[in-house]
């Protein structure tokens, strides 16, 4: 094996990647104590943490609900926080907890903490900070993704993230601040960074919020970052470090700097002293934890740009890689880095699942990672050794001016990939032999290629740049999988996403870096808007559009895989398709999958026309062994929250978050 860094102290960063299973990539050796924390699970019918348990599996043993009355679910009630903010909330995206009969979201346009009756929907109480300036310039906009759940046994507490980056505690039944934790009940997130940060965001390069929610583990909130989307952003930027705070009184226990510091573990792998102003590598996601272990699992993102790396050589540690933390002290026990010098915006996108398995009759405590790649990292969590090899493979350079490129990345063997990898001319629209001769007139303009084709540097008239399959938005995304105890299955919807990748000389106007997103056009122009790639108003790649997939990690195996999802408008109209019978294609969106005793339940992602004529959705289940739909719900529109359940006095309810165009968001709560 190569050891790009021997000389510098650090082994060569590869499948054990800055080697996860070996004492190089693990912090000294120290013992692993049991965390005690409180069940956070399903099994009384409640919902107490984001995805549903400290695992991530996003499962419910309730069975009242199944294959033969789903059908006959009909609207409980419907939440609209419409009033809370100065406008309707257009994406809600919350996944509420139930916890003795309440349920408890973010919603709205500014973010509130609301509290309801879970057989009702009626308001009991709702707490709404005004940020002002500071919220106005909020890097994580909106209502974001959920609040965090807390007790000692006596009192009962919230905790959530504002948009303008405030950690807000509440009391679980009055919905008042706690007065002993921070400042009266908020800690300000902005503060103890390790860095210089612009309290209001308005400077350039200090955007920072949250949109996830913390992660209680016993009594320790973990917290991490986020930053503006942006694909070409400024090379200096403040830094995503993750850290730990006291459940009671909101102190600062530790801080993990995502980018070393100088004489921490990785800090070679920034060449040219790049660490010293590169920024983001926050860690926006949803995270999991072993409380017997003492560990909580991380998913960090890309280093500052998405798209351009030329400002920071080397590989990058510890971008878009995951992070076994001590949740004590925030140590560092192992890592595993799934791309060096990331250039594809292939972010860590969600939680791991966190599992025991059983593999060629060896018992293994395994941690699962989807990614956008389509690959599902299966690693032994106590150590971050893969559970099935994933070898370093050589990939080509690309030709971006001034850029730096890895010489291999890491590649998994097993399980298969879950969604289409790269595009090729077999990928494109097929209906019929003209749309595939207009789909191949079209990529002759952009270079196209297997999964690590990288950004090109954009021409006229070609290479315009490179369509890249899965995008930011393809494969696995922010709502990530789900998992069954019963069978050790593993589920996850998967979408396609492509988009032309084009670099051009940078505006200064735009960004100080070298280069930036762009498509070059005659006499040396160029354009920031990304070229439209359709054929004739369809997608450029033959369905399915969107799926489903069951993967049995026991043998990693894929078990079934089906379109998830209506046929959209556009196809299912489309004037080159008339007098033709179309299967199900699936649809796009960003969808995630609840497990039951005997379901998969998911709701599209895709708002379409339905046979009344009007627009809507629908929320699906199928039987979890076979992939067979069971049965399906009308829903106003596309789903934008990922569905949970939970049951009160006898009833089972799902509940999932909706919103659509002209269809502000709300929470739509379904039982028999």
């Amino acid at each position: 094996m190569v050891n790009k860094y021997s000389r510098r102290g650090v082994c060569a960063t590869g499948a054990a990647a800055l080697l996860a299973g070996t004492s190089a990539g693990r912090a000294p050796a120290a013992p692993l104590t049991p965390y005690p924390t409180q069940p956070y699970d399903t099994a009384n019918g409640e919902w107490k943490t984001y995805g549903g348990n400290l695992s991530s599996w996003r499962y419910s043993a309730l069975d009242q609900i199944n294959a033969e009355n789903l059908g006959k679910l009909r609207p409980a009630w419907t939440f609209r926080p419409d009033n809370l903010g100065p406008a309707p909330d257009p994406n809600l995206q919350s996944t509420p907890l139930m916890v003795k009969g309440r349920l408890y979201l973010t919603a709205g346009s500014r973010r509130a903490a609301v509290c309801l009756d879970a057989t009702t929907g009626e308001m009991i109480w709702k707490y709404n900070l005004d940020e002002g300036v500071r919220g106005r310039n909020a890097a994580r906009p909106g209502s974001g993704r959920g609040l965090s759940y807390w007790t000692d046994g006596v009192t009962d507490h919230i905790i959530f993230v504002t948009p303008g980056y405030r950690m807000i505690c509440l009391d679980a039944h009055s919905g008042q601040p706690v007065p002993g934790f921070g400042t009266d009940g908020i800690v300000d997130l902005k503060k103890e960074m390790d860095q210089d940060i612009d309290l209001d965001g308005a400077q350039v390069g200090h955007d920072i919020g949250l949109h996830s929610t913390p992660l209680v583990v016993g009594d320790v909130v973990v917290v991490g970052a986020a930053h503006l989307s942006g694909v070409s952003p400024h090379k200096r930027h403040v830094k995503g470090y993750v850290r730990g705070y006291d459940a009671r009184t909101g102190k600062r226990l530790w801080i993990f700097h995502t980018i070393p510091k100088k004489g921490e573990f990785g800090y070679e792998t920034w060449l040219n002293g790049s660490a010293e102003y590169t920024g983001n590598t926050g860690n926006w996601c949803q995270n999991s934890a072993d409380p017997e272990l003492g560990l909580v699992f991380i998913g960090v993102e890309m280093p500052t740009g998405d798209w351009y790396g030329g400002e920071r050589p080397g590989d990058g540690l510890f971008g878009e890689s995951i992070v076994a933390l001590d949740v004590r002290t925030g140590e560092r026990r192992w890592h595993y880095q799934t791309v060096h010098h990331g250039l594809q915006d292939r972010d860590i996108p969600c939680a791991p699942i966190i599992c025991d398995i059983t593999v060629g009759g060896k018992a293994i405590k395994a941690l699962a990672q989807p990614t956008k790649q389509a690959w599902l990292y299966v690693l032994d969590r106590t150590n971050g050794k893969p559970v099935w090899p994933i070898p370093e493979r050589p990939v080509p350079k690309g030709d971006v001016p001034g850029e730096w490129y890895p010489k291999t990345q890491p590649f998994v063997t097993k399980p298969p990939p879950f969604d289409r990898q790269g595009i090729e001319i077999d990928d494109l629209i097929d209906f019929t032999p003209e749309l595939r001769k207009e789909a191949e007139a079209l990529v002759a303009n952009f270079r196209i290629g297997p999964l690590f084709t990288l950004p090109a540097a954009s021409k006229w008239p070609r290479p315009l740049g490179t369509i890249m399959n899965p995008n930011a938005d393809g494969a696995g995304q922010w709502p990530g999988g789900s998992f069954d105890p019963q069978t050790n299955i593993f589920y996850i919807f998967s979408n396609i996403s492509y988009a032309a990748t084009g670099e051009v000389p940078a505006d200064p106007r735009v960004t100080d870096a070298k280069m930036m997103l762009g498509v070059a056009r005659p006499a040396g122009s160029a354009s920031l808007a990304r070229p439209r790639l359709t054929v004739r108003d369809m997608p450029l790649m033959k369905p399915p559009y969107g799926q489903i997939t069951a993967i049995d990690l026991n043998k990693g195996e894929i078990v079934w895989q089906v379109p998830h999802g209506e046929t959209p408008d556009e196809v299912r109209n489309s004037p080159a398709l008339r007098g033709m019978t179309i299967a199900r294609t699936g649809s796009q969106g960003k969808v995630g999958t609840l497990i039951t005793k005997t379901l998969v339940i998911a709701g599209d992602g895709t708002a379409t026309t339905g046979p009344d004529g009007k627009m809507g959705a629908w929320l699906r289940a199928y039987d979890k062994a076979t992939g067979k739909e069971v049965g399906a719900v009308r829903l106003p529109t596309r789903v934008t929250g990922s569905p949970m359940t939970y049951a009160v006095n006898g009833d089972q309810y799902v509940a999932v978050a909706v919103s659509g165009f002209g269809e502000p968001g709300r929470l739509v709560a379904f039982k028999l």
